[in-house]
């Protein structure tokens, strides 16, 4: 069921899943997506509606997007119908000696030589961020995400989900990061795909920011400080106007005022869609009580400035779920009975006080991520960290499996 009409908080949820395409014989990227979108639709398209789901193109045509067919009214059942999809790509891809790869990064593609650019529709939006930034690198055609969209409706709610996800965003990568290896080593961070998306867009830093957002909780206030300064920096670059649309914003969430959303960019896609949803429930819940003022009050919330909470993210890069959190004041934002806590133990606690059902069972998707730890973690110790090119295709090739299957890679 879909909603219809204005939706206030959590009245409705919109996901995005993104997923490589890989050949079968030896995960080299594979350029297929709008065969795929062909073979599905009967013509070539950039999107096709498959019930309750669609599927997309992205930037490059190694990438194909799933996602919910408009705002579903809550999350139940939702990793079912993404898993159906799933196996619906992996026939196309089969027929084409293809699959689904999953994982925040390709961990040996070469960008300079494997990226494709997605030529059909809206490759004139697509050429123009190419020739302003160049898309043969990590950072553009080398990134695979979740993204998660919010209701709000009006400036109070917009305040109040906007300071909420500010303060969430730093932990993320302790739940998402599995973009451990790039170029065939380990990067030293655990959730690398940030960092690339981070500096992706350099050239013009007004895009990107320090990836968390300003401290700002009205539409007016949000248009002033955030989009109009970045439109007037890149409009040197894009005289015909192509990028000057809201979704040029790439900080870690993004407001979307046309559609009333706030839109979440911060997650890594995960082994399976069921590690996907169950992250993004946690993730809610925590938002709701935020929201509520359940931990602390919104005055409070409101009071963190971006660069105090873009040094917990950048921490969290390196470090995932064992971050170090020696704040107090920090911790206590989230109802957090210590003077420290990793991000780990924090999430766990979390959990176990908003959503104990997610953690049902110690192979349910939470408990494998929060007593595992996030698949980043869960890769490296399969590779080591000075893997070699077998040992990368003996753990891609399980990645491969449990996506194909829903299995969790523990």
């Amino acid at each position: 069921m879909r909603p219809t009409g204005p939706l206030h908080l959590f009245e409705g949820y919109g996901v995005e899943l993104e997923y490589m395409i890989v050949s079968t014989a030896n995960l080299a990227v594979a350029p297929l997506a709008d065969q795929v979108l062909m073979r599905q639709s009967g013509a070539l398209c950039n999107e096709v509606e498959v019930g309750p789901v669609c599927w997309s193109n992205e930037l490059v045509m190694h990438v194909i997007e799933q996602k919910t067919n408009g705002p579903v009214t809550n999350l139940d059942g939702l990793a079912e119908q993404f898993q159906e999809g799933v196996r619906q790509i992996n026939r196309h891809l089969s027929e084409l000696d293809s699959c689904l790869l999953p994982g925040g990064m390709h961990p040996w593609m070469n960008p300079a030589t494997d990226t494709r650019l997605w030529p059909h529709d809206n490759s004139v939006i697509y050429d123009t961020y190419n020739r302003i930034f160049g898309c043969q690198g990590h950072g553009w055609s080398n990134l695979q995400s979740t993204h998660v969209n919010l209701p709000f409706c009006g400036d109070d709610e917009f305040g109040r989900l906007h300071a909420a996800i500010r303060l969430v965003l730093p932990l993320l990568p302790a739940l998402a990061a599995s973009s451990p290896i790039i170029d065939g080593r380990f990067t030293g961070l655990l959730d690398y795909r940030l960092r690339a998306y981070q500096q992706n867009q350099r050239k013009i830093p007004q895009i990107t920011a320090t990836m968390v957002p300003e401290a700002v909780f009205t539409s007016a206030d949000y248009q002033h400080q955030i989009l109009n300064p970045m439109y007037a920096a890149v409009a040197p670059w894009d005289p015909d106007g192509c990028l000057q649309e809201e979704w040029l914003n790439s900080r870690g969430a993004i407001a979307r005022f046309e559609r009333s959303t706030i839109e979440i960019r911060l997650l890594d896609i995960q082994e399976c869609p069921a590690a996907d949803v169950a992250i993004i429930e946690l993730i809610c819940a925590v938002l709701k009580g935020l929201v509520r003022e359940e931990f602390c009050p919104l005055a409070e919330q409101q009071a963190w400035d971006a660069a105090a909470l873009a040094r917990w993210l950048s921490a969290a890069l390196s470090d995932a779920e064992m971050t170090l959190i020696a704040d107090p004041a920090f911790l206590a934002l989230f109802g957090y009975p210590g003077a420290r806590a990793s991000m780990g133990q924090l999430w766990q606690h979390l959990a176990e006080t908003l959503c104990p059902r997610l953690l049902a069972g110690s192979e349910s998707p939470l408990a494998v991520i929060l007593n595992k730890g996030p698949l980043a973690r869960r890769i490296l110790r399969r590779t080591t960290l000075s893997p070699c090119r077998r040992k990368l295709q003996d753990t891609y090739r399980q990645l491969r499996d449990c996506l194909a299957h829903g299995q969790m890679l523990s």
